[in-house]
């Protein structure tokens, strides 16, 4: 049995249309292509976890609808165990609504749904899991009271920690000290650190000074450039590979999917994310969220083309 990674997150179904640009506030435009897809931080790394051939289980509250009952249908067919998701009868399941525009940028309104209303009391049935978990990845599109409880669950039994604090919240010294590896965006470096972020020197100062919190890695991903890694009291960028952005939607969420199955399978940090920063070159290449996620086959191969073991 492979080791474990365990998924704490959102599960939003995606509605993506594609423009020749953003539209202003109180802007119409006439878009071109419509997908609706499944998507939401949480299940958009567990897929792509998954995908990559890491053995994931899924911690998700859904509605209890069709939205929810095809995404959950969905997890299994990409071979994640759904054991630990729960249905909520009286609310809707999360809906995000994304516009894309010709360089492949996205502009993202979420409607939470059940995703707001997953508490500690229904991540009993997963605290085993966590316990015996090789990783635990979170983020911060449900409430931060069960992000907390999770980290605080794998923490006591020392278990890694991989939090992408995203969308951008303030987090406390104590929580922060608890995580193995932060992922963040330029954005929520920021808010994080109190640095702004303009140039690779500033995201440096902002990965130490996240660093001084207790955090043992620090990964600020930075889009086409590539993802600075603060590790050991050095910092390195690690250079994305070339490519033409089609749609940059789950980038974020694949390269963390694809960090949790290297670090499972005991790659060290720079492997790790060399591997993630190649994945995550490859799913901003397809249009969509989970739809846009690489197999590991197709990784494999683009990392050999690049001389990559």
């Amino acid at each position: 049995m492979k080791p474990s990674i365990v998924v704490v997150g959102s599960s939003n179904t995606d509605m993506v249309v594609k423009a020749d640009y953003l539209p202003r506030p109180g802007e119409t435009i006439l878009g071109g292509t419509f997908i609706m897809n499944a998507g939401g931080k949480g299940a958009n790394q567990a897929v792509a976890a998954a995908r990559l051939g890491g053995n994931v289980t899924f911690v998700v509250k859904t509605g209890d609808d069709i939205f929810g009952q095809s995404a959950v249908k969905l997890f299994g067919a990409e071979g994640i165990d759904t054991s630990c998701a729960v249905a909520d009868p009286t609310l809707p399941s999360g809906v995000a609504l994304i516009a894309v525009d010709a360089n492949g940028e996205n502009s993202i309104v979420v409607a939470s749904g059940a995703n707001a209303a997953l508490r500690p009391a229904d991540l009993q049935n997963a605290a085993p899991k966590i316990e015996k978990a090789a990783l635990l990845l979170v983020q911060l599109e449900i409430p931060l009271i069960t992000v907390e409880y999770a980290i605080n669950l794998a923490a006591k039994n020392k278990i890694k920690v991989v939090l992408n604090p995203a969308p951008a919240l303030m987090l406390t010294d104590e929580l922060l000290a608890k995580v193995s590896i932060i992922t963040p965006n330029k954005t929520e470096a920021e808010l994080l650190s109190g640095i702004k972020v303009t140039s690779l020197k500033t995201a440096e100062l902002a990965a130490k000074a996240i660093a001084a919190k207790g955090v043992e890695t620090v990964i600020v991903t930075l889009g086409a450039q590539g993802a600075l890694v603060h590790h050991n009291n050095e910092c390195k960028l690690y250079p994305a590979p070339l490519c033409k952005a089609v749609d940059t939607t789950a980038a974020g969420d694949v390269f963390n999917g694809a960090l949790a199955v290297a670090l499972s399978e005991g790659k060290e940090i720079a492997g790790a994310v060399t591997f993630a920063c190649q994945a995550a070159a490859l799913s901003v290449c397809k249009l969509g969220a989970q739809s846009s996620a690489p197999y590991r086959v197709e990784l494999d191969a683009a990392l050999m083309a690049a001389g990559v073991n």
